[in-house]
């Protein structure tokens, strides 16, 4: 799927040290900004089991406690931008890309590997777009979604979130004709830091699905120009 350009109703940003974050403490920290792009990842409920889940937190709080880092002190996802630029990315590199490969392993039911209901994924974040949030890229994957999309307001990046889980859980558990969870409660967020980094996440987008070695039908991937 591509999309047309057309003129956003604010401008998209990368990150901006020096002005308002919103900060929220929750299994995963969140971090937003107006108008900043933000790129989102969800997953399904049983997307990651729990065994391997308990090992990645412990393993990433012995080496955030190794360099200085206490996750139980408030605000401490501002310690790791304090880390030096190497350490940074080999926090990164070790816990981000580790969380993604366990991914695109493909654990669990894979519901969304079925077009109906990557659709009802795809058409709930087109909906508003340009009226309540800027949406450039998204690939709906078996087990997860990847999004890039910039919100008018700090607070209005979670509540948009958690807007779009609901309807898309109850539309997707209809089809399916059971009831309870569906997504994982916590999403994964990033504040892109650059047009650099924005490009890059948008090639990641793009190559989810070949990196996990799907085929044509088991995803959905949609782009549109950002400018």
């Amino acid at each position: 799927m591509t999309g047309s350009a057309e003129e956003p109703h604010f401008p998209l940003r990368v990150f901006d040290p020096d002005e308002d974050v919103l900060a929220t403490e929750r299994r995963l920290p969140h971090w937003a900004q107006a108008h900043t792009l933000c790129f989102v990842t969800w997953r399904t409920w049983d997307s990651i089991p729990e065994p391997i889940l308990r090992r990645w937190l412990k393993e990433r709080w012995q080496w955030l406690l190794a360099h200085g880092v206490d996750t139980a002190r408030p605000k401490w996802r501002q310690k790791i931008e304090q880390l030096p630029p190497t350490l940074q990315a080999e926090f990164h590199r070790t816990f981000g890309d580790r969380w993604h490969e366990q991914l695109d392993r493909g654990h669990g039911a894979c519901v969304l590997r079925k077009p109906q209901l990557a659709k009802i994924v795809a058409d709930s974040l087109l909906h508003f777009d340009r009226e309540r949030y800027l949406l450039t890229d998204f690939v709906v994957m078996p087990n997860h979604v990847h999004l890039l999309a910039a919100f008018e307001t700090e607070q209005a990046m979670l509540e948009q979130c958690e807007s779009w889980k609901h309807y898309m859980a109850v539309q997707i558990n209809r089809k399916l004709q059971r009831k309870g969870r569906f997504w994982q409660q916590d999403a994964f967020d990033h504040l892109v830091r650059s047009v650099e980094q924005f490009e890059y996440l948008q090639r990641y987008i793009a190559s989810n699905p070949k990196v996990a070695r799907l085929k044509d039908g088991q995803f959905l991937h949609y782009t549109k120009d950002a400018e």
